[in-house]
């Protein structure tokens, strides 16, 4: 099995239908150890339903949050008592506000960059030095097709800068932590049927993107946890730096 005797962290990973959820599912069920971490009281169950699945995998729930500097200490130094080593770190928590820029009002730019920027760094952080003593490591943050076109579906311009930030975090984290052995790189999503999309979005507007994407349809949270895998694994062993886009040809740049 691709991750067998891996010990992996997956953030954001509470929600059924999430990206996070996907990628920590698919981890165990090629042989890795994983740390399920989400701000949500129900990472716990998530957890629980993870392990059930595979139980051959040891999977460990942790409430976090992650725009807590302290909180993400604390949740690092538990899972390190855990797990002893951490081979891959794929971040996937974040939030969506929306609006136009001259709508968006102080709590909501303060809470996405809070959670989607300064939560990647706070929860990175915390893992970079166990990391840095094995020699080895990877990094894998889930920004958005939004940084790269400016917008996207429902978020608004604090969303796509704090996903931005994210993408130019990942480039300069590569070139620190290159020379450790520790790599990190990011994927980009565009259209997902997650809980957040299929909740939030119209049926209508589904439709009217999905005709605009060359593959005909929208992304499945497998999809997204397939390539977060890959880049977790020993298969991107020289890749560092990129940002791996998996959005049905939405965005062709």
């Amino acid at each position: 099995m691709l991750m067998k005797g891996k010990f992996c962290v997956v953030t954001g990973a509470a929600s059924p239908h999430g990206i996070g959820r996907a990628t920590a599912n698919m981890l165990a069920a090629h042989g890795a150890h994983v740390a399920v971490v989400d701000v949500s009281e129900n990472v716990q169950d998530a957890a629980q339903e993870i392990a059930a699945e595979h139980p051959d995998s040891s999977i460990l729930g942790v409430r976090c949050n992650i725009a807590s500097r302290a909180a993400c200490a604390e949740a690092a130094t538990e899972i390190s008592r855990a797990f002893n080593r951490v081979d891959a770190l794929i971040h996937c928590a974040g939030i969506i506000r929306s609006g136009k820029y001259d709508e968006i009002s102080d709590k909501d730019f303060d809470d996405v960059i809070a959670v989607n920027l300064t939560g990647a760094f706070n929860i990175i952080r915390s893992f970079t030095s166990t990391m840095v003593a094995q020699g080895t490591g990877s990094i894998v943050n889930v920004a958005s097709v939004a940084a790269q076109r400016g917008g996207g579906l429902v978020g608004g311009a604090h969303y796509a800068a704090s996903k931005g930030g994210v993408l130019s975090l990942t480039k300069s984290l590569a070139r620190e932590l290159g020379p450790a052995g520790v790599r990190v790189n990011a994927v980009c999503p565009s259209l997902i049927e997650t809980d957040f999309v299929t909740g939030t979005v119209s049926s209508d507007l589904i439709r009217n993107l999905t005709s605009t994407v060359p593959l005909g349809r929208p992304g499945r949270p497998h999809e997204v946890a397939a390539t977060c895998m890959f880049l977790a694994s020993d298969l991107s062993s020289y890749i560092t730096g990129a940002t791996l886009d998996v959005n049905g040809g939405s965005h062709i740049h």
